[in-house]
């Protein structure tokens, strides 16, 4: 039994059989820098116990940093998952094995969680929804940053407005290296991947390029580079606008260059503007922002690779006296990987919902393809 002070769960007692015990499938960054580090912080509620990767390199640093044992260690995600003292399988490894992993865990009889996108293709969507509905099992789809309490008063706010008169979401920022450098959690790449594993993935990444995209798309390397940055980096502003807006009904307008886009979404009475894109500067810009019933509503990111930044909800207004006043408000210093996992944990034991389903994620998939569909001119190439 564990008694943990200073968590949102502090007097709560949690015997062994509520501890929720982890195989991940995928080793790789985000693996080492967020999601391993923060389990193992709450490990009142979760204790990983498998680990697996094509690397055995990286399983056998993994396996001394984290302190996992030889036998905890797989090359095959079927041996992980097939493994009875598994009740929860992560699903960390690249995009185009998410639905193959978690559809077998779910058969499995495991929860399952699913780092975003949940896929790249609407077939792949559909056959884990298939597998949520017939087991009967939770799959979560790891959109964390809607787990941020300042977002989530954010949606209240914006849910209760009368009149939305403009709206934009923007996410610039440097790359990941820049933050992970600086993280603390030291991750490591090894290149020992087998040439087999090379050869699926490249098979797969062009297999869900063209069921997505069509032939002339995906063979146009441009085309293929700005889909996979809205699957990657921009599905987490379409869901999170999604939550706070609701669905577009459609695509005023979009244009690229290079790594940068730009988008406008038509919602009927207001435009929203989207724009997305990577820069070498050291800089995380990432936030949402509603104009309407007299003020501005917006939430600021900061990169969740460096633990215990703010992540705020600043409201913008004139007061009675008509004197400009802006609140800035951090409702909670934890971040929202934890949260998201403090938030699993609940709904696993049935003492809270599940927010990010698969049914949910899959129109992901429609606003990405509303965004390719209105880029019209070709990829401009330096």
């Amino acid at each position: 039994m564990a008694h943990v002070p200073g968590s949102s769960s502090a007097e709560k007692v949690f015997t062994a059989d509520q501890i929720i015990r982890v195989g991940i499938v995928g080793a790789g960054e985000v693996a080492q820098t967020t999601h391993i580090p923060t389990l193992g912080l709450l490990s009142h509620l979760y204790k990983v116990v498998a680990l697996c990767d094509v690397s055995q390199n990286l399983l056998e640093h993994c396996a001394a940093k984290f302190h996992l044992s030889k036998e905890d260690l797989h090359l095959d995600a079927s041996d992980l998952i097939k493994r009875t003292d598994v009740d929860l399988v992560l699903v960390i490894a690249a995009d185009e094995y998410h639905a193959s992993a978690a559809v077998q865990a779910a058969d499995a009889g495991k929860h399952v969680f699913i780092e975003k996108p949940m896929t790249l293709t609407t077939k792949d969507a559909q056959d884990i929804i298939d597998a949520q509905k017939r087991n009967n099992v939770i799959i979560w789809i790891g959109y964390m940053r809607r787990y941020a309490a300042a977002f989530v008063e954010a949606v209240k706010i914006v849910k209760s407005m009368k009149k939305i008169e403009y709206a934009r979401v923007r996410d610039i920022i440097g790359y990941n290296h820049l933050f992970v450098n600086q993280s603390g959690f030291f991750p490591v790449r090894f290149s020992d991947i087998p040439d087999s594993a090379k050869s699926d993935m490249k098979a797969r990444s062009q297999a869900a390029a063209l069921a997505s995209l069509g032939e002339n798309r995906a063979s146009n390397p441009g085309e293929v580079s700005t889909w996979r940055l809205l699957c990657s980096l921009g599905s987490h502003d379409l869901s999170a606008m999604r939550e706070l807006l609701g669905p577009p009904k459609g695509v005023l307008g979009a244009g690229r260059h290079g790594s940068w886009i730009t988008a406008l979404f038509d919602y009927g009475d207001f435009v929203t503007t989207y724009e997305t894109g990577h820069d070498s500067v050291g800089s995380f810009d990432a936030h949402l922002e509603v104009y309407g019933d007299g003020k501005r509503v917006r939430v600021d990111y900061d990169t969740p690779y460096v633990k215990g930044l703010p992540i705020t909800l600043t409201i913008a207004e004139n007061d009675v006296s008509g004197a400009y006043v802006e609140r800035v408000i951090r409702p909670t210093y934890e971040d929202c990987y934890t949260l998201q996992y403090q938030a699993l944990h609940d709904a696993i034991f049935g003492k809270g919902p599940v927010k990010c389903t698969p049914e949910d994620a899959v129109q992901e998939l429609r606003t990405i393809g509303l965004v390719m569909d209105a880029i019209t001119p070709p990829v401009i190439f330096e």
